[in-house]
């Protein structure tokens, strides 16, 4: 390739955001050290801290943490303040890094991103043979990882605002229903509903049974044990029927035959039940989906998604992005004839089917 060939204002803009990418790769061990470690809560409405009262906050060695402390500092996680040597958590950061109970935190998602390193020989396998992967394949930090990453969205929105959006389901949750929540790993999303609506009853399903087993953990732990029932099993042969809510929450495109699932689905459903559907946000083009939250999300389709997809029967790999109307056929093609966005967030995308 020629000199003529490269115009080096682009090669050098390109130089740029590579190094920028560089730096957030590796500073993710370090946000989990902070997070482990408790660094950022040690920090949090502190105001202005040196590294030694960081370090003394936390209960660690000084050295580490102000190299630390200079790495989040490059990378405006903190900001620093040169006359006084002083390092500071501003509030907004704070609710992304230290409150765990924030709709902002972002931590959790590291965990999942540490696993796919452990896991990496096995995909670049699965990315070669195009067998696919399947989620039970992973390194054991992904299914933490994922509870913990979606866990403050579903706490934020899923009571307060997807379930209202629903045409007439909130009230009959009120009244006492029967709901399954299919694909529920961990059981977050079905505790939640259950703590909300007390006269109803939730029933989990996941083929992953060390996940089916954290779900009955933690269904004991948040006093709804009588009224969730935990089960391990695929999405298209639940067992039940005359469910009046089902809901599929960002695990529809893991599936090999999410046209056989949504079929299924409709075979439990009562007569006037409701299918909801939460998966990442996409807009139907290609084109569209090219920003920073596409990129995150087509990341994790290519090394979780769509080999846990490919490795199922079918295998149709809808991925990550699939869009309101690629994920409309499918349910079309298992059998509803009514679908429409109910509600929307920048990281959600949520769909009703009705039969």
């Amino acid at each position: 390739m020629s000199a003529a060939e490269i115009d080096e204002g682009k090669l050098e803009a390109f130089m740029g955001q590579a190094v920028m990418d560089m730096g957030a790769i590796i500073s993710a061990p370090l946000f989990v050290i902070g997070e482990k470690l408790g660094l950022y809560k040690a920090m949090a409405g502190a105001g202005p801290l040196s590294s030694q009262e960081v370090a003394d906050r936390a209960g660690l060695p000084e050295r580490n943490v102000r190299e630390w402390l200079r790495n989040q500092a490059a990378g405006g996680y903190v900001t620093y303040d040169a006359a006084s040597d002083r390092y500071t958590l501003p509030n907004e950061q704070a609710l992304a890094l230290a409150d765990e109970n924030s709709p902002a935190y972002i931590l959790g998602v590291y965990d999942s991103i540490a696993s796919l390193y452990a896991d990496e020989d096995k995909i670049v396998e699965a990315f070669r043979s195009g067998e696919g992967m399947g989620w039970h394949e992973h390194d054991h930090r992904l299914f933490r990882g994922t509870e913990r990453f979606f866990r403050p969205g579903y706490r934020a929105h899923l009571v307060a605002e997807w379930i209202p959006a629903l045409d007439g389901v909130q009230e009959k949750l009120e009244r006492g229903a029967k709901a399954a929540d299919v694909g529920c790993g961990h059981g977050v999303s079905t505790i939640l509903m259950a703590e909300a609506f007390p006269n109803s009853e939730f029933f989990g399903f996941d083929y992953h049974e060390a996940s089916i087993e954290r779900a009955r953990e933690a269904a004991e732990a948040a006093g709804v044990a009588d009224r969730v029932t935990f089960a391990t099993a695929a999405a298209k042969d639940y067992p039940g029927s005359d469910y009046e809510l089902v809901c599929v929450f960002d695990c529809l495109h893991d599936m090999g035959d999410p046209v056989r699932a949504s079929a299924h689905v409709l075979e439990t459903l009562a007569s006037d039940g409701t299918l909801m559907i939460v998966e990442p946000f996409a807009k139907d083009r290609v084109e569209e989906n090219l920003n920073p939250v596409g990129r995150v999300f087509y990341g994790a389709s290519t090394v979780i998604c769509t080999p846990a997809s490919l490795a199922q029967e079918v295998g149709l790999a809808l991925g990550a992005q699939a869009g309101e109307a690629r994920l409309s056929e499918v349910l079309k093609e298992g059998g509803f004839t009514r679908v429409r966005r109910a509600t929307e967030t920048p990281f959600n995308l949520v769909l009703e089917a009705r039969p």
